[in-house]
């Protein structure tokens, strides 16, 4: 999960080398935290939102495959 997201965020952005993606692991849900450059956040966010809603779409379905639950944390 952590490098499919990593590779989404690294596609979008201009840049790919600041990206950093880690997972803290829980029993059920593990929580997949994402940092960008600063000028970057904009392009990973989207439009209203709709980006970060698509990488989080993608990732709850690629999850739902393992049973586990997985939330994206966009941080800045």
């Amino acid at each position: 999960m952590k490098d499919l997201i990593k590779y989404i965020a690294q596609a979008l952005v201009d840049n790919p080398d600041k990206v950093e993606v880690s997972e803290v692991l829980g029993e059920q849900t593990s929580v997949i935290e994402l940092r960008v450059a600063k000028e970057d956040l904009g392009k990973v966010i989207g439009k209203q939102g709709k980006t970060a809603k698509a990488m989080r779409t993608i990732l709850s379905a690629s999850s739902a495959k393992v049973h586990k639950r997985t939330v994206l944390e966009i941080i800045e």
